[in-house]
């Protein structure tokens, strides 16, 4: 079968020998005769595996005692709503950076809940950068950041010291490099970028900071629901969560967060730098906040797009279209796209720029 380089912007590409194993799990799954989508969620054989990704996440992310590991579903998108209900006080004040379109859709979340202070946002120049010299507000119960922007291609690269506690939605960039993950207090990220497939979100919480708000929390929503039945309240998606080990187990075998941490750099600098090179494109982002898993680039004259679309399909380039908010290109280059992937791409805009240039 002919190699597809797959730089979609998620679901996204995950390791092969991850889904081999995988593949195998589905038609009989720790030699039990039985598929691992038929097993109960409370045998002991999936208890392993939830243990297993548990603990995983601690060792990559190296944590102190006093945080707990939740495999939870609802996308993201639901952690914009759990985040404010279980920390933000009744009469209290919850402190927001606007990158991009899921943090602004996080803080239109929060206000449901209480007042919302956006500490500083990018919006006005289309999201183009980050912002930095803000001040966090001391009083405020909690201050929210996003990472990585997928739509917009940015990316934090030093994070405040936060005098409250820190959350982070690290959806597009969770385990792609090294981070002090300890001065955060909360971190969400869905699977379906670097983790695993769509189904799962990894809520990483520090317990202290819980059932302070003063409000009443459906069991459902509640974080402390979630840990006190080690993410089983409810049957949970036990595929995303065993790809998901599988992935993490990937990542420990290999080096970790530095090795992944190496490559992930070697293909951004592969990348930004024919974008930069090459007469026939531009980026769009401020180059000290350009994203190392998207970036996003256009062609100066658009009138050119169906030829070079043709040209990437036909080297068997897919998912290389950005968003539809945005236009243009967006190379997703996640932990489990290789670098090769990215040469391929380069090749071909040299060789466009040689033909039309």
């Amino acid at each position: 079968m002919a190699k597809v380089h797959n730089f979609s912007a998620g679901p996204s590409i995950l390791p092969r020998e991850v889904l081999e194993k995988a593949a195998s799990a589905v038609l009989d799954f720790d030699n039990l005769k039985l598929s691992l989508l038929e097993i109960s969620h409370r045998s002991k054989n999936f208890e392993a595996v939830m243990e297993r990704a548990r603990s995983l996440v601690k060792e990559l992310m190296q944590l102190p005692d006093g945080y707990s590991v939740l495999f939870l579903q609802g996308g993201a998108s639901l952690q914009f709503v759990m985040v404010a209900q279980n920390l933000l006080r009744e009469g209290g004040k919850a402190a927001y950076i606007d990158t991009g379109t899921w943090a602004s859709n996080a803080i239109k979340e929060a206000k449901i809940f209480g007042q919302v202070e956006v500490v500083a946002s990018s919006k006005a120049d289309n999201y183009r950068y980050i912002p930095k010299g803000y001040t966090i507000p001391a009083d405020a119960d909690y201050f929210h950041c996003t990472s990585n922007n997928t739509i917009y291609g940015t990316q934090i690269k030093e994070f405040p010291t936060s005098p409250i506690p820190m959350v982070c939605d690290m959806s597009s960039d969770i385990f792609s490099r090294r981070i002090d993950f300890s001065k955060f207090s909360l971190i969400y990220a869905g699977a379906q970028k670097n983790m695993g497939p769509a189904g799962t979100t990894l809520v990483v919480v520090k317990d202290e900071i819980l059932g302070k708000t003063g409000r009443a929390i459906p069991a459902m929503m509640d974080y402390r629901t979630h840990i006190s039945k080690d993410s089983m309240y409810n049957t949970p998606p036990v595929f995303a969560v065993y790809v998901s080990m599988l992935t993490m187990e990937w990542l420990v075998s290999n080096g970790g967060l530095e090795w992944i941490e190496n490559i992930n750099r070697q293909k951004a600098e592969l990348m930004y730098a024919e974008i930069d090179r090459n007469p026939l494109f531009y980026g769009t982002v401020a180059p000290e906040d350009r994203s190392w898993m998207n970036a996003c680039f256009l062609l100066k004259d658009p009138a050119l797009e169906p030829e070079f679309d043709k040209m990437w399909k036909e080297a068997g380039i897919s998912g290389l279209r950005g968003h539809r908010s945005v236009g243009g290109y967006r190379a997703s280059m996640y932990n489990a796209l290789p670098l090769e992937s990215v040469q391929v791409l380069v090749e071909v805009m040299k060789e466009f720029e040689r033909i039309k240039g």
